[in-house]
């Protein structure tokens, strides 16, 4: 792995994870096509008008980072398995073929479901389509040449599906002898498209990562030893995933990782800190930039911050997307110095200054992972998102 110098701008000082809430009348028409009330195209126009408004949502709080606020997404992960060649959708895979140290497939085992709908790798993995090329070329079509750089495209971590199914029930073990050859040809689907967006002018790629955290989670490491699935083994597979991904990438373009515990309309799965993954996902993962969650008590502190390199920066997940309750603004920036002195404390020397370079705050997740949404309201949304465009010009100069 190449050393790459620290990226900032992106991420700038003040950023969202992605996804914001569905305007009243796309999730009232979103609902209409779930249950095939209305046409794909009265849906997609519905869509257009909530990229226009979300876009100029962040353009009117001062937000450099743009997003299309997933308007177009069912849920964050879509876009991508499910456009491959090699996949197929499953509608009722039998809930033994999932993985149960996952806590929502064991919450589901517990209760009696007995199957679940998935993706499985059935062939030779082709990228023959774009995955958010057109979403892309749209919200470019909303901002000003200038700030195209600015836009944000965020994709579902290449371990989506192989952390629901494991090395036995991914792919066809006729097509693919195990887990390296199967990543190996994902990764080069996702470098097709990673650098197609770079040539429309896409500068900022984020890989959205519900999988780390699980290694943060005592109860799911026991549970996986017991499964005999070695933990760090299958943390170093899932490392190696994201590397195949994004090696030989521009050196303009920033890739983040955003760490999550789970957003299931405001709930979560998983608790832990960063610490026991952080020195070897921190220095081993091949991206800029780490998004991560520090909304509650269940996050853990910020010690695990002394493990960040310094040619990678941090973005604070401070602000919670999970209620609508607003976090007082002294009590951030107080969290802010907290952190910068984390970083303090590692093995790299650096000064406060230095240190505070290296971070930006956010939420600690999206707004709505699923087209639903958590249980927040618009003006909630607001507020948040302002509050950290307020904070961040308290505590950064630029």
């Amino acid at each position: 792995m190449t050393a790459r110098n620290l990226h900032v701008n992106p991420p700038f000082r003040a950023e969202h994870v992605g996804s914001l809430l569905r305007p009243k009348y796309l999730f009232q028409k979103r609902g209409l096509y779930e249950e095939g009330k209305c046409s794909l195209d009265e849906l997609r126009s519905a869509e257009d008008m909530a990229v226009q408004h979300v876009v100029k949502l962040q353009q009117d709080l001062g937000f450099k980072t743009i997003t299309d606020g997933e308007m177009r997404r069912g849920m964050f992960f879509e876009g991508v398995f499910n456009n491959l060649e090699g996949m197929v959708f499953m509608p009722a895979r039998p809930i033994d073929e999932f993985k149960d140290y996952i806590p929502h497939i064991a919450m589901m085992k517990d209760a009696g479901v007995p199957s679940e709908k998935t993706i499985y790798c059935s062939g030779k993995i082709k990228r023959t389509k774009p995955f958010y090329v057109d979403q892309f070329k749209y919200t470019a079509s909303l901002v000003p040449p200038d700030d195209v750089k600015y836009i944000k495209l965020n994709v579902c971590s290449p371990s989506w599906f192989h952390q629901r199914h494991g090395s036995d029930y991914t792919y066809d073990h006729n097509v693919y002898k195990n887990d390296d050859e199967y990543f190996d040809d994902l990764g080069v689907a996702y470098r097709e498209e990673f650098q197609e967006l770079y040539d429309l002018g896409c500068r900022h790629i984020q890989i959205d990562d519900p999988t780390f955290c699980f290694f943060c989670s005592d109860s799911v490491r026991c549970r996986m030893m017991e499964m005999s699935v070695d933990p760090e083994s299958l943390l170093d597979t899932y490392i190696r995933a994201i590397n195949v991904c994004t090696k030989g990438r521009p050196d303009d373009l920033t890739v983040s990782v955003h760490m999550c515990r789970g957003n299931f309309m405001g709930a979560h799965f998983c608790d832990g800190g960063y610490d026991p993954i952080a020195s070897k996902v921190f220095n081993s993962l091949d991206v800029d930039t780490f998004y991560l969650e520090y909304d509650d008590e269940r996050s853990g502190d910020f010690a695990a911050l002394k493990e960040l390199p310094p040619n990678k920066s941090a973005v604070l997940g401070l602000v919670t997307t999970k209620r609508g309750q607003l976090e007082p603004p002294e009590a951030l920036k107080a969290r802010i110095n907290e952190a910068a002195h984390a970083l303090l404390q590692g093995n790299h020397e650096r000064t406060i200054s230095e240190a505070l370079n290296q971070l930006s705050i956010s939420t600690q997740c999206g707004f709505a992972s699923v087209w639903q949404g958590n249980p927040l309201t618009e003006q909630d949304q607001y507020n948040k998102l302002k509050l950290l465009a307020d904070t961040a010009k308290q505590v950064w100069t630029d």
